[in-house]
């Protein structure tokens, strides 16, 4: 499990030598390094870059964990000396928020050579499974921060995984936890089918009803609509993230193939590419939104250049915000206003018109800077930003905020035609998918030209025509199901009055606003297995876009069915990933309990009732069996205690009382109270993930109706191996949970209690290892 996340915590790979003589060639000449800092930049590329980490931010026990983090872990760091050495207290990054981000120069070697450290070790690798820390370049944290996001907007992550900054953006969506629902969602989206995946399991670990993963191509993700009062009308984001693909210059400190592979080719090449990508980004940008772009490039031709010819054919509609102000402490130098263009070879190129025509297919007129003074100056490219690596120890890196101040010329027609769609919804837009490389304007009008648009109507009241959407957004889906690598289960909204929730709505006193409008289902027929949320905001987005949208998952499981429930008065248990979102509806079935009730049943497999406080034990009388909600309240008289409340989902048995919690969450939770977890056993450990695979493979064979984070699993582990750092903070464990409702049905036969040898034991404690 280890083994992604601390990918950077590696000393340096000395096979490869980190020099290219083009490289310095070209950036030396474009002077985007200050004057007598060449050789300190250089310095800086060669050297290792240091683990950040972020802890994440929306949970209310974000402050517990780095109070944990600094007086007890780093506490214990301070005066240790490994090989004589003395160890580098982690700092936190002065420019984030709060001191939520951290850097530390730890190698992996030195991890292992002391038991604190391997302490340290451990804490970070299971904390980050939790999704309660996220390994994550310091860069890459600066463009969710610069989006200024609110709890109310509407975002889009265009070219989303691995996830990092996704999360991030959920995070902010839950600023105040206090409210389940936000107003806000944010929509992740990324071409690549398996990387979706890594996408969703990044998510996964926040919990939000808030956040949609969908597979597309940036460069013409569809328009989508939502129901406003009755009307359809295109949906406009608040927000939008574009941080699209680079040619990676910036990262050579940590892919060190980078110095090998670096050629000026590539940055033409994805020049246009980035181009259509911002461009489909501030088409869909609501007025007065905020799109930001970035890339891990140092080069003006991925940077300025896209941004400049942006600004251009934008006439006016766009300006770059002034962000100079925001993030003190942040290190940056200004955006630059004049460039070259160079050929492979290292021929250089100052305008369009030097280009001889057997290159103007790889040189764009695009990549060149604007002329005309008056122009350059009004589009103030100095406010774009550019990071560094040895003015602060990060990667490089470069950013662009900007702001849309009216609609984009070439969409003026838009609101009046979209007035006249039929009911019927299909795709109604067409985008700049094939618009060959970036050159200028190229964009057509949504609006459609006027002869056209009876056509265009008669093939979307008749949807079949499946020709007709061709040059729509994308070649269409030939089968419904082929949309997707696997095959992906519809999302089916719970009926107004399906009779399965009544019983529930009962057992648990739901609240009367409890808005049931959102439940969904994985399964069109057949048992009912598991029941999701979504926010009301992104109900309506699926409602209104099944055609259009490849929607790989949304929503959080609040309930999974368990027979043994059904004598009890209902079938459906709690589920513990959604639990702090349906908590605050439901008046049934709470018990609060006290620190040493909490650790017993985090602890214990199915403690016996005797075990626990006898205000606990009195409160078990008056309640049924099943299902059952356990509530920690902080008592600020005792300050030494865990300051954060605490909602488990538990089973109330006959004799016994269990908490139904993943392994992963299990031991997040006593870490927070300071009981020691850590165990420095290996041998059994690769012994139970053994059997762990055993029965992984009995639950394939016996349940179909597997979760997409199942089918995934191994798909997610090879690939994070793949990917490395910053593809997935966290190896993909199968939601306990999960496993546990599998195992329940395997062994309903038994009826009997104390065999269900909960698989939380041994779920994720294996995966914790591998690195």
């Amino acid at each position: 499990g280890g083994g992604a996340f601390l990918q950077g915590w590696a000393g340096g790979y000395p096979e490869i030598v980190k020099e290219n003589e083009l490289f310095e060639r070209y950036y030396r000449e474009l002077g985007i390094v200050p004057a007598g800092e060449w050789d300190a930049f250089m310095a800086a590329l060669r050297e290792p870059l240091p683990a950040t980490l972020r802890i994440t931010g929306y949970r209310s026990h974000a402050k517990e964990i780095l109070h944990c983090l600094k007086e007890k872990y780093f506490r214990e760091l301070q005066d240790l000396e490994v090989d004589g050495q003395k160890v580098e207290m982690p700092q936190s990054l002065s420019w984030y928020p709060e001191e939520l981000a951290w850097h530390t120069n730890l190698s992996r070697k030195i991890l292992r050579k002391s038991p604190q450290l391997e302490k340290f070790h451990q804490f970070l690798v299971s904390e980050t499974e939790c999704g309660n820390i996220s390994r994550q370049e310091a860069v890459s944290m600066i463009p969710p921060l610069l989006l200024d996001v609110s709890p109310h907007h509407k975002i889009l992550d265009m070219c989303a995984a691995p996830g990092s900054k996704t999360a991030q953006l959920i995070e902010m969506l839950h600023a105040d936890m206090n409210v389940p629902f936000p107003k806000g969602f944010v929509i992740a989206n990324d071409v690549d089918n398996k990387r979706c995946y890594l996408l969703v399991h990044q998510a996964k670990r926040l919990n939000s009803p808030c956040i949609m993963v969908v597979n597309h191509d940036a460069s013409s993700i569809p328009n989508l609509q939502i129901d406003v009062d009755g009307r359809k009308e295109i949906l406009f984001y608040d927000r939008i993230l574009c941080d699209v693909p680079c040619s990676g210059d910036g990262t050579m400190r940590k892919n060190i193939d980078v110095w090998k592979k670096w050629t000026t080719q590539n940055s033409l090449q994805l020049h246009g590419l980035q181009l259509r990508i911002a461009t489909r980004g501030v088409e869909q940008l609501a007025e007065g939104g905020r799109m930001v772009y970035s890339t891990c490039s140092l080069n003006p031709i991925e940077n300025e250049a896209v941004i400049a010819s942006l600004l251009e054919k934008s006439q006016g509609a766009l300006e770059l915000a002034d962000v100079s102000s925001e993030l003190p402490g942040l290190k940056r130098m200004p955006g630059i206003t004049k460039w070259k263009v160079m050929l492979k070879d290292g021929q250089w190129f100052e305008e369009w018109k030097d280009v001889p025509s057997n290159r103007q297919t790889q040189i764009r007129p695009t990549m060149f800077p604007v002329k005309d003074e008056e122009k350059l100056k009004a589009m103030n490219l100095e406010r774009c930003l550019r990071i560094l690596p040895h003015h602060q120890n990060t990667g490089g890196f470069f950013v662009a905020v900007l702001i849309k101040k009216s609609p984009m010329p070439w969409n003026k027609r838009q609101p009046k035609v979209h007035q006249k769609l039929p009911q019927r919804t299909g795709d109604t837009e067409v985008t700049a998918a094939n618009s060959g490389n970036g050159s200028d304007c190229i964009i057509e009008e949504p609006t459609l030209a006027e002869n056209e648009e009876s056509k265009k109507m008669q093939e979307l009241q008749n949807p079949d025509t499946e020709q007709s959407k061709k040059g729509v957004c994308g070649p269409p889906p030939s089968k419904k199901m082929k949309l997707f690598g696997f095959k992906e289960d519809p999302f089916v909204f719970l009926p107004e009055d399906d009779p399965l929730f009544l019983p529930i709505q009962k057992f648990y006193a739901l609240d009367p606003s409890f808005p049931k409008m959102n439940l969904l289902t994985r399964t069109q027929e057949g048992k009912k297995r598991q029941l999701y949320m979504v926010s009301k905001e992104l109900r309506n987005v699926l409602l209104n876009n099944s055609e259009k949208m490849k929607v790989i998952n949304t929503g959080i499981k609040v309930w999974s069915r368990n027979s043994d429930g059904e004598q009890f008065g209902c079938a459906f248990r709690l589920a513990q990933e959604g639990i702090y979102t349906l908590y605050p509806f439901i008046h049934a079935r709470i018990m609060n309990v006290c620190i040493e009730d909490v650790k017993i049943l985090l602890t214990q497999e199915n403690p016996f009732l005797s075990k626990f406080s006898s205000e606990t034990q009195k409160k078990v009388k008056d309640m049924a069996m099943g299902s059952i909600v356990l509530k920690y309240d902080p008592d600020p008289e005792k300050p030494h205690d865990l300051q954060c409340p605490i909602v488990l989902c538990g089973w109330q048995g006959k004799t016994s009382l269990r908490a139904f919690v993943p392994k992963n969450e299990r031991l997040h939770y006593l870490r927070m109270m300071g009981v020691e977890v850590f165990k420095a056993k290996r041998k059994e450990e690769e012994l139970e993930n053994k059997t762990e695979e055993e029965v992984q493979h009995r639950l394939a064979q016996t349940e179909e109706g597997m979760d997409v984070e199942d089918k995934e699993h191994d798909l997610v582990t090879k690939m994070e191996a793949e990917i490395g750092e910053e593809s997935s903070q966290s190896p993909v464990e199968n939601s306990a949970m999960e496993i546990e409702n599998k195992i329940e049905d395997l062994e309903q036969s038994s009826k009997n209690a104390n065999t269900h040898v909960s698989q939380e034991s041994k779920d994720t404690d294996a995966s914790n290892v591998k690195d």
